[in-house]
């Protein structure tokens, strides 16, 4: 099986594809078969996306950005205060 890398919507609507197989009667493993993905995929989106709506997933991918960027930011200046310590303590 390939690999394919879901948007945050695809997986929300995998999600729902599946809790609506399961209330129809069939059973969990052949729900989960149903979407394409294997049982530990499905229960690691579960635990990640499994309460979200749609506009909950574009909030949590815009934090996600954010923080990354932040993340980004503060380790810029974090080796820009080494470089700087280092030099001043050559004098």
């Amino acid at each position: 099986m390939g690999r394919k890398k879901h948007t945050a919507e695809e997986i929300v609507a995998k999600l729902r594809q599946v809790d609506v197989l399961i209330s129809q009667g069939r059973k969990v493993a052949e729900a989960i078969r149903s979407i394409e993905v294997t049982e530990v995929t499905y229960y690691r989106w579960r635990s990640e996306y499994g309460g979200l709506k749609g506009d909950q997933v574009e909030r949590l991918k815009s934090l996600e950005t954010e923080n990354q960027r932040l993340r980004r930011a503060i380790s810029d200046l974090t080796l820009e205060k080494l470089i700087l310590k280092e030099a001043a303590s050559g004098n």
